[in-house]
């Protein structure tokens, strides 16, 4: 089978778009996904490197790239930052929507989380719209199981016209049959995948501006590419200049394109604004759609308490209050309450130094060895421990908590629509 892995690169560098072949014949594979649903742990296996990320913005924007030769041929997979969607609100959703569109892949894995895969399909959807070159790796199958979740992996397929795969990352079997399914795909006609269908006047104005498109850009997906002119994404237009050349902004018979095109939204009633949230709903009516014809649960209350814990957490009404309750509480316990743990270390570890300077005086020590080891190393330590440990054994642990319960992307998008005045996106807030 030809297991061979090695690393190449260094070791989960700073690449952008730029990929480091061995040979040219290289396949290049892009790994894409949200934030915590195992696509570290299968770059991981997949390459034998050891990389190691945070999931909160700022952390990591990069891509890291790792090789494994499989029947005779290198695969480079590029590891793509966590995201949730790929609308480039944040530097993690532009870096992999940017290498999806321009970074000539052979083939996307977009892992999916087994345990919320409604919430992961919304990713999986944006990207067959990039491109057909998909595979979905619905991970963490054990997970599932255990909470009596069962997915029809071969349905899933089939409504997303992609190879769907069942995996659980740790294990090496799961491994040797995502290396099949990704060498099958080098060898699969490649097709034009349309999953989503909007409304009759959005799909007009699609076929309308579509052959302009078809004439002037080369290499990516035409339709995707008249949502994106459509909603007047400038980000994109840069990142397509930047890459390709083409230079959209400037081109003037594009330009009358779309104006007839905005003019004849604007008689449906479709601005801007009106076009993101048709597109963005419709991207989670279908993902919801999906679900319920693949998607089976033994207890039927599982999803009625994801749903009220929505309303709860991000209305209007409630969302804001237990926000800000939630957060005045953990950082009070991290800034106050962790003055009675520090204390308590304080007095221990300043006592332990009281002894120390008596012993090293019964043992007549010169005063400058006790000056430099008691007064001077261990009092530093005993002051940065004491200060420094129990607001990070506070801080960390809630964090974490939050993040693995799915608190923070509820944050996130509470913020998001006043982060946006500013041109930044909810995600920043948890940085913040």
């Amino acid at each position: 089978m030809g297991n061979m892995k090695k690393s190449i690169g260094a070791s989960a560098a700073d690449t952008g778009l730029l990929i480091i072949k061995a040979e040219p014949s290289d396949n290049v594979i892009a790994l894409a996904g949200n934030p915590n649903v195992g696509k570290s742990t299968l770059f991981n296996n997949l390459t034998g490197m050891k990389q190691h990320t945070g999931n909160w913005p700022g952390k990591t924007v990069v891509n890291a790239q790792g090789s494994r030769s499989f029947h005779g041929e290198n695969y480079i997979f590029v590891d793509l930052p966590g995201t949730y969607s790929l609308m480039a609100n944040s530097k993690e959703e532009e870096a992999a929507r940017d290498f999806i569109c321009f970074g000539n892949s052979d083939a996307v894995i977009v892992v999916c989380d087994a345990t919320c895969l409604e919430r992961n399909l919304n990713l999986v959807l944006q990207t067959i719209e990039i491109t057909s070159n998909v595979i979905v790796c619905v991970n963490m199958m054990d997970e599932a199981r255990k909470k009596n979740i069962y997915i029809n992996l071969d349905k899933l397929s089939e409504k997303l016209c992609v190879p769907v795969i069942g995996t659980v990352g740790r294990k090496k079997s799961s491994i040797s049959v995502l290396m099949q399914k990704v060498d099958n795909i080098k060898n699969t006609v490649k097709k034009t995948t349309q999953v989503i269908k909007y409304s009759e006047p959005v799909e007009k104005a699609i076929e309308m501006l579509e052959p302009a498109i078809r004439a002037k850009a080369t290499g990516i997906n035409p339709r995707w590419l008249c949502l994106k002119l459509l909603e007047h994404n400038d980000e994109l237009l840069g990142a397509i200049k930047s890459h390709t050349g083409i230079d959209f902004d400037n081109d003037s018979d594009m330009k009358e394109k779309q104006k007839q095109v905005n003019e004849y939204l604007l008689l449906h009633g479709i601005d801007r604004s009106r076009l993101n949230d048709i597109i963005v709903s419709k991207i989670n009516e279908t993902s919801e759609s999906i679900c319920s014809d693949t998607v089976r649960y033994d207890k039927s209350s599982y999803r009625k308490y994801d749903s009220k814990a929505d309303k709860i957490l991000t209305s209007k009404l409630t969302g804001f209050p237990i926000m800000f309750a939630l957060l005045v509480l953990i950082f009070w316990l991290t800034i106050i309450g962790a003055n009675y743990p520090s204390k308590l270390i304080s007095d221990v570890l300043f006592g332990l130094e009281n002894l120390l300077t008596e012993l090293f005086i019964r043992i007549n020590a010169p005063n400058w060895l006790c000056g430099v080891l008691v007064q001077g190393s261990y009092r530093v330590l005993a002051w940065v421990v004491s200060v420094m440990l129990p607001p990070m054994a506070i801080f960390f642990p809630l964090f974490t908590l939050m993040e693995d319960s799915g608190y923070l992307p509820r944050i996130a998008f509470n913020l998001d629509k006043y982060f946006k005045k500013c041109h930044a996106c909810g995600k920043q807030a948890l940085t913040m």
